[in-house]
């Protein structure tokens, strides 16, 4: 028996699904689309549940409403469980209308009958039974109360046959007819007459002439299209089905009213977000990823002191990666064997756990914010804004995000529904200065602008939204996102979220960086210190016989040096080229690799010392504004890469991303660099 599980978005579909299937569970995606599809076997049965995207209608308008309609049409479940949120009952029973009208039981699961009575509205479950004509089951779904009964009534078959009521005027229900003795071969179900009637562009080809005829007739009586007909009289279906079932007992305003009229007070809204938001900040990368990113960073790499609230606890830890080439090197293993393990190995992997701890911090945080109602709310708020390029209300959490790490910023995306929004918002993410860029734009600005440095580090910012919204208008067009995209979403009441619920979210997406994410960057990190620690004739660059400029990658920093040669003012320098790809690793990189090539152990208190050397003599301010440019614009970090390609899902939208923030960098810093060039 195969049952398919069917509901709006917010309704507690994920939360009802999990509850009816335990961790009988596969999670994958439904076959040629990236939205992820859910299997799993109700507990103490063997029958399959599949949880279908969530819906607002069987009209194919989004991805979604096209997967769950074409699996009923298509797969034919046994039974179909409609979730439906008594808090909004009819935008609920819009849905509910289409599925009664499919050649399949359903039964409806009322979840959250106690936050509708809280609100001094009382729902008579019997009479909307009756009215509906199909079973129904009262259930928390939060709360777990009425599975047990729901898994029973399944499992023992007692449900209503669905019956197919007649509800439209006499002249649809005619046409209906009309439409079925046409095509009597076909035996076409209720829900197919409908979608006829329509017009529906899945259905032509059971249309013609005499058809359209009749229905042409059915319309100028009504004055409205077919579709308008249909979406009408269910609605006044609907009305008429509330007003026997539902009674209010008491005038009520509740707490999410009140809520609302603060968080989404046209005033209060955005400076209400931007605080919660610098919460969410502060507590995963900055307190979170404070406290945890030297720790573990210490442990791989070594430590000498520990700051914490401002307080320098001195340490001595030779860390992992110093130990066990030290270990390697007193059993008589080579220097270049040390240095894999210690450098590449070592560092590899400390370098996917360092991310580790602040992830979970943040999919915790917007764990809560999601299953309490909030996010939804926000993103309704800013979807009037966004979509003027092409962006949605959602886009605004991972810019917000990607301040603090690309790498959240990223994967926040992916609670974005939309695909080429979503998609348009992964690659436009690193364009926000992260914090790992904030040390290389502090030296070059603190170098070259003295006591404007504050300044020029606010015009980069500045630039950076210049730039999202440039480059939103433009990947807009490159993936034919439509003018004027729609954003729908429930918003519901405001309740406390499921520790299930957030646990669940925040390990499979922890999971899934590591999984996915890790392996690249682990894998980049090996070949970026092969090619910084060899020759071309493959001799180890030991600091004595062979240095950083007799390495492959300094090879492949002259081989790239005219890349550069426009942002850098007409200077040919393998130096700034090898700094900036170092910078794939992560952006910190940029400076370490100056600091190596310069012969600087560590910068000094005067930040221009770096730039007093031969190596990086020629900067000027403006190919210094260009340099920062390109770093800030270009290609992020490896961990940044990793992560856009999970999320896109999609080598060619992969390549497109990296091409499109390669060639944007490009030609920004070249034309600053110009312009340097051409002045100076």
């Amino acid at each position: 028996m195969k049952v398919a599980l069917v509901g709006n978005q917010n309704a507690g579909k994920t939360t009802l699904f999990n509850s009816l299937t335990g961790m009988n569970q596969v999670v994958g995606n439904w076959p040629g689309v990236t939205i992820e599809r859910k299997e799993g076997t109700i507990k103490g049965t063997d029958i399959t549940i599949v949880d279908l995207p969530g819906i607002y209608s069987m009209s194919p308008y989004t991805s979604e409403e096209e997967v769950s309609r074409n699996f009923v049409l298509e797969e034919k479940p046994d039974l179909i469980i409609n979730i439906i949120d008594s808090t909004s009952l009819e935008r609920s029973l819009y849905l509910t209308t289409q599925l009664l009208e499919l050649n399949c039981n359903v039964i409806i699961a009322m979840n959250m009958i106690d936050i509708m009575e809280a609100k001094g509205v009382k729902i008579d479950v019997a009479k909307l039974s009756a009215e509906l004509n199909t079973t129904i089951v009262s259930i928390s779904a939060l709360k777990k109360l009425g599975i047990d009964e729901l898994i029973s009534k399944i499992k023992n078959n007692d449900i209503i046959v669905n019956t197919h009521q007649k509800i439209y005027s006499p002249d649809v229900e005619q046409a209906l007819k009309f439409i079925a003795d046409y095509h009597k071969d076909h035996k076409l179900s209720r829900f197919e007459l409908v979608k006829v009637f329509e017009r529906d562009i899945a259905f032509q080809v059971l249309d013609d002439d005499n058809i359209r005829r009749y229905i042409s007739e059915v319309e100028a009586k009504e004055g409205m299209d077919s579709e308008q007909i249909i979406a009408n009289q269910r609605y006044n279906y609907i009305g008429k089905v509330r007003q026997a079932a539902v009674k209010a007992t008491k005038p009520a305003v509740s707490m999410t009213d009140r809520i609302d009229r603060i968080v989404l007070n046209k005033w209060l809204a955005i400076p209400i977000f931007v605080v919660i938001m610098a919460l969410v900040y502060l507590f995963s990368v900055g307190f979170v990823g404070g406290l945890t990113s030297d720790l573990i960073d210490g442990f791989f790499n070594g430590m000498t002191s520990f700051t914490i609230f401002g307080n320098t606890i001195p340490l001595k830890f030779i860390g992992l990666g110093p130990w066990m080439a030290q270990k390697i090197l007193y059993a008589g293993g080579s220097a270049w064997a040390a240095s894999l393990v210690e450098s590449g190995i070592v560092t590899g992997v400390g370098a996917v756990l360092t991310f580790v701890p602040q992830l979970l911090a943040l999919f915790f945080s917007l764990a809560l914010l999601e299953t309490t109602g909030y996010m939804s709310r926000i993103s309704f708020f800013f979807d009037r804004i966004f979509k003027k390029i092409g962006l949605s209300g959602k886009s605004l959490i991972p810019f917000i995000v990607g301040a603090g790490c690309s790498v959240s910023g990223i994967m926040s995306a992916r609670t974005i529904e939309t695909e080429q929004e979503k998609k348009m918002t992964i690659i436009l993410t690193p364009f926000v200065p992260c914090s790992a860029k904030l040390p290389l734009i502090a030296l070059f600005s603190s170098a070259f602008f003295g006591d404007s440095a504050w300044l020029v580090t606010l015009s980069l910012y500045l630039f950076s939204i210049v730039m999202i919204i440039l480059g939103a208008l433009i990947l807009k067009k490159i993936f034919h996102t439509p003018e004027a995209t729609t954003y729908i979403s429930e918003l519901p009441d405001y309740h406390a979220p499921s520790a299930r619920y957030v646990g669940r979210i925040v390990g499979d997406r922890t999971g899934d960086f590591i999984k996915r994410a890790g392996s690249i960057i682990f894998i980049c990190s090996l070949i970026i210190w092969f090619l910084a620690s060899f020759t071309y004739r493959m001799d180890y660059v030991d600091g004595v016989n062979y240095f950083i400029k007799d390495s492959l990658l300094a090879n492949i920093g002259n081989g790239l040096a005219w890349f550069f040669y426009p942002m850098l003012g007409g200077h040919w320098s393998w130096e700034a080229s090898v700094s900036a790809i170092q910078g794939l690793i992560a952006k910190e990189q940029v400076i370490s690799s100056m600091n190596v090539i310069a012969g600087l152990s560590d910068l000094s208190a005067n930040a221009t010392s770096i730039f007093d050397t031969a190596a990086f003599s020629f900067f000027t301010p403006i190919t210094a504004y260009a340099y920062v440019t390109f770093n800030l614009f270009s290609i992020p970090c490896v961990s940044a890469v990793s992560a856009m390609r999970s999320e896109l899902h999609s080598r060619k939208d992969f390549i497109i991303a990296i091409v499109f923030e390669v060639v944007v960098a490009w030609v920004l810093s070249s034309f600053i660099g110009f312009i340097g060039w051409a002045v100076l």
